[in-house]
């Protein structure tokens, strides 16, 4: 695990989000040394129960779901429908740089807890939201109360509608890039506020909607409609534009092959042991080859059909842009991640055994960022964080008595 500092040290952020586009987003501020302090009612995030569970763990505080969103935060009880739970809240966002939450737009006003409310507290808090359809704040969408998740967002965002093997068969994308993407543009805009909040010294508020995420992810289809008109489909393992640029199959799976430059195309068929295709008037540049698409994967499939993964590996590895398609254990086995530090272990409540999970993919050389430490228990650090933020333990326990912390 990484140690020191991280580039983010002495930030605070508040964190009061749930399941996985918010955790993502203050997981990543956390990763990079922020204080992250996530807020959860007395019953828990609720993809604490979620799982999955390791087989040995009887204790099943959290699964592998919460552990891989939440790691590198302090976590802390409160009931924010309890007067003195509020008060705890309100004093939390005074001493804080950064709140976070991704309720349904109207949630933190019906609790007096609006960014109205809290930027008079803090004039410097930078307050961010990700939802769904977005804040009414920055625009209202007809659908700004509705409730979105992961596969809303990718069929409002257009991702859905290009993704499968054609018209009849949409796939959604496996990973839940519909919470991730928006949560990850959430932490942009939250390093962007707290960046000019140094300078001035007044904070801003953060909104970034799910499915606006999910469109600007896809941005070729808007631009592919504007300047032609077209509605852009399902595209299946053919690139549009370049020729050869997708999937091809092998004897036990299927690779991945970008040779639509010239040169790469030039390579590529000597390494095919048919020197002449690079010549041929039907592949001949780049504009051919994507005119005869079709038949230029003919060609490198029935090339790539005759070898395996791991052969053509070491055919085209560092030839051309190439990629054996893995699954998670292939990912394992592969040196390349563990070179980068990829996969991480970590404690988890209930058993002796470590756990893995993804690491970081940002490196920094003088303040490296990375997993730090397991994710929290509900309530795990209640006293120690209060205590930071100046609660006296006779404090403490009188919010405990009345049910404001746990």
């Amino acid at each position: 695990m990484e140690t020191g500092a991280g580039a983010l040290d002495g930030v605070i952020v508040v964190d009061l989000t749930q399941h996985l586009s918010g955790p993502y987003c203050t997981q990543l501020l956390a990763d990079q040394g922020a204080t992250v302090v996530k807020v959860e009612p007395p019953s828990g995030d609720s993809i604490r129960h979620a799982g999955p569970f390791h087989a040995d763990d009887p204790l099943q505080a959290y699964g592998g779901y919460f552990q891989s969103v939440n790691r590198n935060k302090l976590g802390i009880a409160v009931d924010l429908k309890n007067l003195e739970g509020v008060s705890v809240f309100k004093e939390l966002v005074r001493q804080a740089d950064v709140v976070v939450e991704n309720y349904r737009a109207g949630v933190m006003e019906r609790l007096g807890l609006s960014y109205d409310v809290l930027r008079e507290i803090n004039p410097r808090l930078v307050y961010a939201t990700v939802r769904g359809f977005g804040d009414p704040r920055s625009g209202r969408s007809p659908y700004s109360d509705w409730p979105s998740y992961d596969v809303v967002a990718q069929a409002f965002g257009g991702i859905i509608g290009i993704t499968g093997d054609d018209p009849e068969h949409p796939a959604k994308v496996g990973p839940g890039v519909g919470d991730i993407f928006p949560g990850t543009l959430t932490t942009v805009g939250i390093l962007s506020a707290l960046y000019r909040a140094q300078k001035t010294g007044q904070g801003q508020f953060v909104d970034v909607g799910m499915a606006d995420a999910i469109l600007a992810l896809c941005e070729r289809i808007v631009y592919q409609h504007s300047y032609q008109g077209r509605v852009p489909a399902q595209e299946g393992r053919i690139h549009p534009v370049f020729s050869p640029f997708g999937m091809f199959p092998t004897k036990d799976g299927f690779v991945t092959i970008a040779g639509h430059l010239d040169a790469s195309w030039a390579i590529l068929t000597r390494e095919m042991g048919q020197p002449e295709l690079a010549c041929d008037a039907r592949f001949c540049d780049r504009h051919a080859r994507v005119r005869n698409n079709h038949l230029v994967y003919e060609v490198v499939s029935a090339w790539t059909s005759r070898h395996t993964k791991k052969e053509l590996l070491g055919i085209l590895g560092g030839k051309v842009p190439f990629g054996p398609v893995y699954n998670i254990a292939e990912i394992f086995d592969d040196p390349h991640f563990k070179a980068r530090r990829m996969l991480v272990p970590v404690e988890q409540p209930g058993i002796e055994a470590k756990v893995v999970i993804a690491n970081t993919p940002i490196h920094m050389s003088g303040t490296p960022g990375g997993v730090r430490h397991r994710a929290p228990l509900l309530g795990e650090h209640t006293d120690d964080v209060l205590g930071r933020f100046g609660f006296s333990p006779a404090e403490i326990d009188t919010l405990r008595e009345c049910g404001a912390v746990k």
